[in-house]
């Protein structure tokens, strides 16, 4: 953390003392933030508008040494305005609540793990932080760094407006839950469950719950063998003790905040108007700041994409200008009916179109995107006399608006989809950089067609409010997702029909992802394809949806589509052509 003299001097306008109390305090405010929002998508969010908060009020900031229980405060506001905003904003689509609590790129506890390297009870305690509610999880993000050695415990009582002596019982029963929390963790991640604790949690979904917690600490306080497990517990004092804090994920660069947060505050103290923020001259910081932050990074690329009610013989998708953000993409050439064929967009070679539809086809090339503001056509109407139904080995299982919703998240995970209708597959990529081994499709009996393509974004979008070239891959200078030569660039969100029986596969080969799947509607993905782009970084919907289907057997299939079963899913073909 920066000291008392760079806060003094940035509160009396030195842009360089500025620039060095930004970036010495956001992985400080990224701890905090993380840990008290646990794995929900807004941390990014509510770490920036305290940041942005800070500088807005930096100047009614009185004494310098009262820096960082005053800037803490500020976070545990914003932490706390979140929840408020949660429970009373419209659900921006049906998977933002349970989208929220189970991204695991936004897992903090898995990040803390992977980040400072946690093994043994230090990871335990890490874990043991899921099992914490909102408001123990609040207290545990601002103690964590008093245990750590980041904060002292005046600061800590100043920060959370209390007297030492409540800040004291408070941190008492933290720990006592937090040890309660460690011995659960352990319990259930034995090589061998007791029985009472196995006959316990068969009906347990696997994510962590206060009432959950409370039935398993209840069976481990009665449970002589349970029980047990406790008794080489280290204090989480000393297991914290010197322990560096997390470092600040991709998404908040700091060379962003810095210039954002600094040109802001210099326009704001001499006058001017911020660097292309013309005519806001007068308003308030916070405003410019916001204002910055919404601004695309370049013009937007006029064209338009040619599919019209998803009515196109053969192909649904053809080639348009590039996306906003993106470099120009290279001139098409036509299709080729090779294997794992790499080149630049493409769209079919027309000629050698089919005058009939035949089932199998696909585009074995990276496409380009298509113009962001473009709505879609109407998806065409296909048959769905009841929702799909689906089993197999998966992570976790949660109610949706939809229907059950099955998340996918580790290596030999699957799903058999089984009926006649729709579903959707949204992608997490949880840990970059590196090479994405592509889920595939096997034990096809029937047909399977790749109908639309959604969520508001390509995976290789760029993220509304940066400029460090931050996608949902990653960020391309420092580490980036990469996807198989020829493979297609998935969307958020992918839409696929299916007639008969078909398996999904996650594959996992180094970098780590998660697929979130469920049945939908064709209204459903009628809606969300039409969701327009917006300039909001907190709805993170930067272009509209495609149509892909035809209504006929010219739609296409997904790539990594089998009828065979083989032994080892990632050893599916990429194919033009399934026979």
């Amino acid at each position: 953390m920066p000291d008392t003299d760079t806060v003094t001097a940035a509160r009396d306008g030195d842009q360089h003392a500025l620039d060095q109390l930004v970036a010495g305090s956001l992985p400080f405010v990224y701890n905090v933030v993380g840990r008290a929002l646990g794995g929900h998508l807004d941390v990014d969010d509510v770490v920036q508008d305290t940041m942005i908060s800070m500088v807005s009020a930096l100047d009614s900031l009185r004494e310098a040494e009262l820096f960082r229980s005053w800037l803490v405060a500020i976070a545990m506001q914003k932490v706390r305005e979140r929840w408020r905003g949660q429970q009373s904003r419209p659900a921006l689509s049906f998977l933002d609540e349970v989208l929220e609590a189970q991204d695991p790129s936004a897992d903090f506890v898995e990040v803390t793990i992977l980040r400072l390297g946690l093994s043994g009870q230090r990871r335990e305690v890490a874990e043991a932080t899921r099992w914490l509610d909102p408001a123990e999880r609040e207290l545990l993000s601002v103690w964590w760094l008093e245990a750590s050695g980041q904060f002292t415990r005046a600061e800590l009582a100043a920060a959370l407006e209390l007297t030492p002596q409540h800040t004291a019982v408070r941190v008492q029963r933290l720990r006592e839950r937090l040890e309660s929390a460690r011995i659960v963790v352990r319990a259930l991640d034995a090589v061998s469950r007791c029985p009472g604790l196995a006959q316990l949690t068969e009906g347990w979904d696997g994510i962590p719950a206060g009432l959950w917690r409370k039935r398993i600490a209840r069976h481990i306080r009665a449970c002589a063998t349970c029980g047990a497990l406790g008794q080489d517990l280290v204090p989480a004092e000393r297991l914290l003790a010197g322990l560096a804090l997390v470092p600040v994920s991709a998404g908040l660069g700091t060379t962003a905040l810095l210039y954002q947060l600094g040109a802001a505050h210099t326009a704001a103290a001499t006058g001017a108007a911020a660097p292309h923020a013309v005519g806001l001259a007068g308003t308030r910081l916070a405003d410019v700041v916001h204002y910055l932050m919404a601004k695309p990074a370049v013009a937007l690329t006029a064209g338009a994409v040619v599919v019209s009610g998803g009515a196109l013989t053969g192909y649904a998708v053809l080639h348009s200008p590039p996306p906003r953000h993106h470099a120009a993409a290279t001139t098409p050439t036509p299709v080729s009916t090779s294997q794992n064929t790499a080149g630049p967009t493409a769209i079919p070679n027309m000629s050698t179109v089919p005058s009939s539809p035949v089932y199998g086809q696909n585009i074995d090339h990276a496409e380009s995107a298509p113009n962001p503001d473009t709505p879609p056509g109407e998806l065409p109407v296909r048959p769905q006399p009841a929702p799909v139904a689906m089993s197999g080995t998966y992570g976790n299982r949660h109610p949706g608006a939809t229907g059950e919703m099955y998340v996918l998240n580790h290596r030999g995970d699957n799903l058999t989809i089984s009926g006649r209708g729709y579903f959707f597959v949204r992608w997490q990529v949880t840990v970059f950089p590196g090479a994405i081994a592509m889920p595939t499709w096997t034990g096809l009996t029937g047909k399977l067609f790749h109908v639309a393509s959604g969520g508001g974004r390509r995976m290789d979008d760029l993220q509304p409010g940066t400029t460090d070239e931050h996608t949902w891959l990653g960020n391309r200078p420092l580490g980036y997702a990469t996807l198989p030569a020829g493979a297609q660039q998935m969307w958020q969100n992918e839409y696929y029909y299916v007639d008969g029986t078909v398996t999904l596969n996650l594959n996992q080969n180094g970098l780590k992802y998660a697929l979130i799947v469920a049945s939908c509607s064709r209204q459903h993905i009628n809606d969300e394809i039409s969701q327009a782009p917006s300039d909001d970084p907190a709805l993170g919907y930067v272009r509209y949806g495609i149509v892909r289907d035809t209504g006929d057997d010219g739609a296409p299939v997904p790539q990594y589509l089998t009828r065979s079963a083989p032994a080892d899913p990632l050893a599916v073909p990429q194919l033009s052509r399934l026979p």
